[in-house]
């Protein structure tokens, strides 16, 4: 064998042993899922936001539905969603404690309280666009 290919194999081998030791260590909490801590209840990935044209506003302005879904396999709950929203605004009025612009590209979802698993929050607004809106902080209860 060449050395490289013996490098090669030496580093594929002490990775595997490795990721085999983790995993033992920490049981079947361990999750390999991008955005997870290691042992962690939940993750932002598990927020999962879906964001569709509805019935425009007879002024013409686009309106669009937003649902936003806990998606939790262990059954947590996840506490004080915020979402990246850019300058998030709308025609027409959303509760707050539903859903409201705190800062530039920081929204806050569900007054910060607990949405449990399998649970929702829905809103429409109004915008001559769609806002792209993603998940940057979650607390996981």
């Amino acid at each position: 064998m060449e050395q490289h290919s013996v490098q090669r194999f030496v580093a594929i081998v002490t990775a595997s042993f490795v990721f085999i030791v983790l995993v033992s260590l920490l049981g079947d909490t361990a999750m390999v899922e991008p955005n997870r801590i290691w042992g962690s209840k939940c993750s932002m990935s598990d927020i999962v936001i879906t964001q569709g044209p509805t019935t425009p506003l007879p002024n013409g302005i686009p309106t669009y539905t937003v649902d936003i879904m806990n998606m939790c396999v262990s059954g947590c709950k996840i506490s004080d969603i915020h979402l990246s929203c850019g300058w998030f605004s709308s025609a027409r009025l959303i509760n707050p404690k539903l859903f409201k612009r705190l800062r530039y590209n920081d929204c806050l979802v569900n007054d910060g309280r607990s949405l449990l698993n399998g649970g929702s929050i829905s809103f429409q607004y109004a915008n001559t666009f769609l806002y792209p809106l993603t998940v940057s902080k979650v607390v996981c209860v």
